[in-house]
């Protein structure tokens, strides 16, 4: 995972070019045909170059345009309908629950539009126990404590302390999660 900026035409065009045919080749097989849960496990993981956890478990169609800068802890569930741009990095807790099309996006590009051509990646860390609720976008460099919520359509563009509830556009703290 890179945090540097990433400048259109600068960059090794061939190595990026490779690996996000890689990344379509891979979710192309996933998403448009049916496969057994341990079937779709190894495309996943095959995708990621993580090794296979049993106690994984995704709901195709799930999109990304990289893939390998995605890591996944135990027993996380990822909805169907997911877009990862993932190129800045993505960090998934253990016990995670992402619901349906989701969207994690680690590049943001400059504001200058002289400048707007150059990328800014930088990495989304899911803590444990994190749940992402339908629709919802996190954009980069947001860091989200173990235990929170988001609610469905929140779009969370600052870290997220642990055990709240966060919603809305953009999201705000709405309370601590119930714990009893």
């Amino acid at each position: 995972m890179s945090q540097e900026e990433i400048q259109a035409g600068l960059e090794d065009p061939d190595k990026m070019r490779a690996a996000s045919q890689r990344a379509m080749r891979i979710t192309m097989e996933l998403n448009n045909q049916y496969h057994e849960p341990e079937d779709v496990r190894k495309l996943f993981f095959q995708l990621i170059g993580q090794p296979e956890d049993e106690t994984f478990c995704l709901f195709p169609p799930f999109y990304t345009d990289y893939g390998m800068h995605i890591k996944v802890g135990k027993n996380v569930f990822i909805n169907s309908g997911c877009r990862f741009q993932d190129q800045g990095g993505i960090e998934i807790g253990d016990g995670a629950l992402i619901g349906h099309n989701v969207v994690l996006a680690t590049l943001n590009h400059d504001e200058n539009p002289e400048k707007r051509h150059i990328l800014h990646p930088k990495p989304i860390i899911l803590g444990k126990n994190v749940w992402v609720g339908a629709n919802a976008t996190i954009v980069s460099g947001v860091t989200i404590g173990d235990g929170a919520i988001i609610a469905a359509g929140a779009v969370v563009t600052r870290d997220v302390p642990a055990n709240m509830v966060v919603g809305g556009v953009p999201a705000k703290v709405i309370r601590p999660v119930k714990m009893d």
